[in-house]
């Protein structure tokens, strides 16, 4: 049973057709461990909680498969996305090549892999299966996102994370947000 969190965000998924037909373009994937991701799910809480609506800059989807070394299953994916969706910014990447480019060890499953990524409120994924039934994943869990916080992850890379909340203009964006930086021992400290 999904918790009064999940609820939520799926009431806010259903609302929303542009993403709904994002997803449904993504269930006509056959991925292994495939998920829309990121700020797909991110910015959709934060625009609803501050009573805005953001453009989609892209979508992020990924997947996971040991075998696709070249990442052939990442270029065909994003065809047929295209060729579905073609005004849409797709990145679909495989989560098994992942660990090279950050020097970690190889990762087991697309959420293994997302429990690296820099602030955990990105670390958030979706599934709208063929029968129209929602699946989400969320190691760091949904409520810091609903709260309207931006946490470090103490596995990621703490310049990376400092220099994505800059780049992406988080604070401007949604300015009732609040940056927390994990420490040691699983508290929270605000920056």
């Amino acid at each position: 049973m999904a918790s009064s969190e999940e609820q939520r965000l799926i009431r806010l998924l259903k609302n929303d057709p542009q993403r709904i037909e994002i997803l449904k373009a993504v269930a006509t994937l056959s991925l292994h461990d495939c998920w829309v991701v990121a700020g797909f799910v991110r910015n959709l809480v934060w625009d609803h909680l501050h009573n805005k609506k953001t453009d989609l800059n892209d979508v992020d989807v990924i997947y996971y498969c040991q075998s696709d070394t070249q990442s052939q299953l990442a270029d065909n994916a994003t065809r047929q996305l295209q060729a579905l969706l073609p005004k849409v910014n797709w990145q679909v990447k495989n989560q098994a090549l992942m660990h090279k480019k950050r020097q970690h060890n190889q990762y087991l499953s697309s959420i293994d892999a997302m429990t690296f990524w820099p602030e955990q409120e990105t670390a958030i994924a979706v599934h709208l299966d063929e029968s129209g039934c929602f699946s989400i994943i969320a190691p760091f869990g949904l409520s810091s996102l609903f709260e309207q916080r931006i946490t470090f992850n103490p596995k990621g890379n703490e310049q990376v994370f400092w220099q994505r909340i800059e780049q992406k203009l988080w604070l401007t964006t949604w300015p009732q947000l609040v940056v927390e930086k994990a420490i040691s021992a699983n508290k929270n400290i605000q920056a």
